[in-house]
């Protein structure tokens, strides 16, 4: 039995809806795109003027022992 991608397509969410309902589908979808843009460029630039110093401090302000 030969399908093309729209009818494959189709049967795959029919049936990812039937054994994992709407929310369930949805979700197991979801770790298949593939997103935009360039995660190791942006990630350097939100990061570049983080120092260790900047860490530690956070680190310890959300365990509550800030040093002063």
């Amino acid at each position: 039995m030969m399908f093309n991608l729209s009818e494959i397509r189709e049967k795959g969410f029919k049936a990812l809806t039937k054994e994992l309902g709407v929310t369930g589908m949805v979700l197991f979808m979801g770790q298949f795109e593939s997103g935009k843009g360039n995660y190791t460029i942006e990630r350097e630039e939100s990061l570049k003027d983080i120092t260790i110093d900047d860490i530690v401090a956070s680190i310890e302000k959300r365990k509550g022992k800030q040093k002063l």
